[in-house]
């Protein structure tokens, strides 16, 4: 779990920000794919481009920063728009570990079906801001293995909500899912600034959790829905 701060941030300086937003193809990974499915991103950002609020505060996206973040309602979903962190919890592997990552914890709040905890650098998740009184995800029909649509660009790269961040802060993926977006996926250095649009279908879940396939499968028909009932 990342819990940046502005002065790592800053101190990174512009360098640090150019990095993280190099296109794949300059970082020596494949280009992704601007689609996962049909429904295209521009249709998804038109239902939410205004906010009606659910949260009874705001969040920051990093420590430090201003609390400017809120949670949106909309029929059969919620949203946020924030920056995205890498999450690198779970499984240890050659890309998540404590060499890699130095807030790296070896476990997720949500599990395989085989009882292990998530694969950051595998599968494409998204965390979620643990209960608190600005907001309980549980309350709003959010679940784990529950299904995102996370847009970035012209991208839609559907998710499963994965793990738990701290209270107060909001916009953080796995690696896999900043690597599918073409984002730097290093849990010390990458990640990006605002531009990431998370939408959260209310009362989802994938079975199982770890399938990317199944996310996708269900994430296609529940983003069709949403754009037909808003």
């Amino acid at each position: 779990m990342r819990i940046r701060t502005l002065t790592l941030t800053a101190a990174s300086g512009a360098a640090l920000l150019a990095t993280a937003q190099l296109p794949a193809s300059a970082s020596g990974r494949p280009q992704p794919p601007p689609l996962e499915g049909s429904v295209r991103a521009a249709d998804l950002l038109a239902k939410v481009s205004s906010c009606a609020q659910i949260s009874k505060g705001k969040y920051r996206t990093d420590q430090g920063a201003p609390a400017a973040v809120p949670v949106c309602g909309k029929h059969g979903a919620v949203f946020w728009k924030a920056d995205m962190d890498i999450d690198c919890d779970g499984q240890r592997t050659d890309s998540c570990n404590e060499d890699t990552d130095p807030w790296f914890q070896p476990d997720t709040a949500f599990h395989q079906s085989d009882g292990k905890p998530l694969r950051s650098d595998t599968l494409p998740y998204v965390v979620v801001p643990a209960v608190s009184g600005t907001w309980d995800y549980k309350a709003a029909g959010i679940q784990g293995g529950g299904v995102v649509a996370v847009i970035h660009g012209d991208q839609v790269l559907y998710a499963v909500v994965g793990d738990t961040g701290p209270k107060a802060v909001i916009g953080e993926a796995s690696y896999a899912a900043a690597e599918a977006l073409g984002i730097n996926p290093d849990p010390a250095t990458g990640g990006t600034g605002p531009g990431v649009t998370y939408i959260l279908f209310r009362n989802s879940k994938v079975s199982p959790i770890e399938s990317h396939d199944a996310a996708v499968s269900l994430g296609e028909r529940l983003a069709k829905e949403f754009l037909q009932s808003n």
